[in-house]
Formats: structure tokens, sequence, C-alpha cells
């Protein structure tokens, strides 16, 4: 069980991913299908145009007659708009000299006194072409939008081939074709609402027994739960199957160690009581030695049964198993200031009444014992305890003390099992490492430094038991 507090994850979440991916493919699709609807309704629109100048074309070679000279008489259509000035709708029939240059020679009286261009190239691409019509854009006389047809015939009995052009101001066409582009995104706009409302609803409902599962996982590992409630799609049922098995086949094999280290250690105290009892009973130095190194092997003993625990528990063999902090650092405090009542030592501590420890009370005995043991023999007379939420999952003990601190150097010595930092002092030098067996093996850290008030800070992380 790791209790660093994780970085921020910057990507988005699962459903986050899945909801922008549909929502992106779902509006480029409908962008799309609407560009290709208004386009399909534009080529439409404009063929029934171009029909109706089609119609035009075919009414002025059917009533133009050709004049000696070359030129041209157009008999009268019958088509209103043609003969009212600037009414949107004008024909021309012109004829290609052989330098190039166009002349007109019949036109209809809606274009007044002005003239249809023609464009570049277009009695090359008419020739090109002879049985077929160019269509294009042109300004028209009052500068709006037309949208000519131009036809190449070669009337009976003319010199030589005409072109025939028909143009209507297009700017109808366009009006119907931005309408509908308008009522299209219209459409496919609450089209998209739509269907981003059911992406939304189906990847919640589809993804919910995962997020169930979290939940669960969740409250197994803070120590809410003891197993998997079940009631899972079938779907799930092979996944959570498997993990309940997996923590079973975990749960069994650390209390089958738990348990081998228990059966060794406990093999190995017997032996140890005895040899103590024996040689107290003896006087010399060789007795005293014995007792010595006896009652150092019985705490080494004592050591290793707190860590084989501690790692059962964070390997979920002690789920929901939590400890008040401020309980304990009540019973510590009274218990360390009558002890160094004579030396003058005051404690000062500060935990919230709802801070918990995951994890057994004798393990954070020791842990914040052994700390503030420490800091009562070495601190100066003045320590200062204070415990708070290091984050979702964590809690952060700092025990400050005035006194002579440490170097770099020894505090990263300090930390290595045995190591005395003062011989003259009592102790095995296992305090500090016991801490930090401990603390890791609860999945948190030890960390050394300076405090305030100029001596040694010491900083653990263990963690912390969530509602």
């Amino acid at each position: 069980m790791g209790v660093r507090p994780a970085a921020p994850s910057r990507a988005p979440s699962l459903v986050r991913r899945l909801v922008l991916l549909a929502s992106v493919w779902s509006l480029a699709v409908l962008i799309a299908s609407a560009v290709l609807l208004g386009l399909l309704f534009e080529q439409a629109a404009l063929r029934r145009f171009d029909q109706g100048l089609a119609d035009l074309t075919d009414s002025l070679a059917a009533a133009a007659q050709p004049e000696a000279g070359g030129g041209l008489a157009v008999r009268d259509l019958g088509d209103l708009r043609t003969r009212r000035a600037y009414s949107g709708r004008y024909w021309q029939v012109s004829r290609v000299a052989p330098d190039g240059a166009p002349a007109v020679l019949a036109r209809s009286r809606s274009l007044w006194d002005t003239e249809l261009g023609l464009e570049a190239g277009l009695a090359r691409r008419l020739e090109a072409r002879p049985s077929g019509a160019v269509s294009f854009a042109a300004p028209g006389p009052e500068g709006q939008k037309l949208r000519v047809r131009a036809t190449r015939l070669v009337l009976p009995g003319d010199v030589g081939p005409v072109i025939v052009l028909a143009a209507e101001d297009r700017r109808s066409v366009d009006a119907d074709v931005r309408g509908f582009y308008v009522a299209t995104v219209a459409v496919f706009g609450l089209l998209a609402v739509g269907l981003l409302a059911a992406v939304v609803i189906q990847v919640r409902l589809g993804l919910r027994p995962l997020f169930a599962l979290s939940q669960e996982l969740g409250d197994l590992r803070a120590g809410r739960a003891e197993g998997l409630r079940g009631g899972y799609p079938r779907e799930l049922t092979p996944l959570v199957d498997q993990l309940t098995a997996l923590m079973r086949h975990n749960r069994e094999s650390l209390e089958r160690q738990r348990a081998h280290v228990g059966n060794l250690a406990h093999a190995l105290k017997t032996p140890l009581a005895v040899l103590s009892s024996a040689a107290a009973r003896e006087t010399g130095p060789l007795s005293g030695l014995v007792v010595q190194q006896a009652s150092a092997m019985q705490r080494q003993v004592h050591h290793h049964l707190r860590r084989a625990r501690a790692a059962a528990f964070a390997g979920g063999a002690g789920a929901g198993i939590a400890t008040p902090v401020a309980e304990v650092l009540d019973d510590l405090v009274r218990t360390l200031s009558r002890l160094h009542q004579d030396a003058g030592v005051r404690i000062d501590w500060d935990a919230p009444d709802d801070l918990v420890f995951l994890g057994e009370r004798q393990d954070l005995m020791e842990i914040a014992g052994n700390l503030l043991e420490n800091a009562c023999k070495w601190g100066g007379g003045r320590v200062s305890v204070r415990a708070s939420a290091g984050g979702a999952e964590q809690l952060v003990l700092e025990i400050d003390d005035a006194g002579p601190g440490l170097t770099p150097d020894q505090r990263r010595d300090a930390l290595a099992r045995g190591a005395r930092l003062d011989e003259s002092a009592p102790g095995t030098g296992l305090g500090l490492s016991i801490v930090n067996d401990l603390a890791r093996a609860y999945g948190g850290d030890l960390d050394l430094g300076v405090s305030p008030a100029g001596g040694l800070r010491v900083r653990v992380r263990l963690p912390r038991a969530v509602d």
C-alpha cells in the first residue's frame, strides 16, 4: 500500500476521453454531412436554374432569323422579363470575328444599354464541345451576380456560328442555398446535442460497473470493506473473480509468511530467555556479556515480529484496522513526560481528533515512541510533535527538538541498522532503523532534517484512514 501522494494526473479521465472522441467524431461527421448536403442542394438548385436558362436558349434559337449582311433578327420571345429594363433576366447573341473580338448581333431589351461580357477563351471552350453548353458567373448590368449559360449554335442560312448567352440574377438561388444551410446547421446542431447527450449517457451507464468496482477496491484498500460484494454484469464477472482469487491468494501467502516468521521468532524467544535467566544467576564478565547480547537478540526478534505484522497489514491481511493518532500521542506524551520529568523535558503536541492511522496501534506506538524517546534524550529539553493530514491517504508526523541536531552525514548514518552516533548512551542503535523499517513496511518513509529550533526534525509519512 503506497501512501505517497500521487502527482495530479494531467491526462483526462477515461470518460472524458471517450466523450471527447465520440463528440469530435460525431461533430466531424455532422459537419461533413451538412457541407455535403449543402453542396448537393446548391448543385440541384443550379441545375434547375440552368434548365430555365436552357429553355430561354432554345427559344432564342427558334426565334432567331439571319439577315442579309450578317445581321440577326429575333422575334418576340413572349418573356416579359427580357423586355423590362434591368429585370434580372437577359439574353444576348454574339458572333466571334476572325480576329477574336466578339460582335453583339442582338440582345434583350432588359440589358438596355449594356452588354454581357464573354469569358476569355469562351469561344474555344464552346468549339471544343459543340453539342454542350458552358455555365459561368458574370457581373450584371447593376453589378449583381449573374448565372450565365453560353451555347454555340449554327443557325440555318447563317454565315457562321453564333454564341447565345442566357443569363439571370442568381441571388434568389443563393438565398435559397443560404436558407438551406441555416436550416441544416440548426437541425444538425440539435442532432449533435442529442448525440452528445446519448454518448454521455451510454458511457456513464456502460462504465458505471467499473466505477463501482473501483470504489469497492478503494474501500477494501482503505480498510472499510473485507472483500468485493459482487453483483456485476456478466462481462465483468471474470475480472471480479480473478481479483477476488488474487486477493485471497495474496492474503493467504502473507498469513503463511507471517506465521513462519512468528514461529521462528517464538522458537528463539524461549532459548534466549533461558540463556538470560541462567546468565543472570552467574557472576563475571561472561555472564554480563551473555545477558547483554541475549537482550539485544530479543529486541531484534521483537523488531522483526513487528515488521512481519506490518508487512502483512500492508499486503491486506490487516484490512479494517485503524488507530486514532491523538490517543496514541496523548498516552506517549504523558508517559515520557513522567519519565523525563527530572531532566526538565517539555513536550508539546498537536494532532486533529479525526486523524486516523491505517494500521495497528502497537506499530504507531513503536514508531512515535522511538522518535519521541530519542528527542527526549537529545532534544535539549524542548520537544514538539505535530501530526497532520499530508494528502488524500497520508498522514505526516513531525518531531522537532532543540538539541544539537545531526550533520548530513550523521543523518544518513543514523538510519543504518545498529549505527551508534553516541556509544556512551545505552541502547542497540535500532531506534531510527526500526521506525524506518516499519514506515516502509506500511508504504511510507522517514526523513531527517533541521528543526526550526536548530535541532533535529524527523518527518515520517504513514497511511491515513479516510471515511
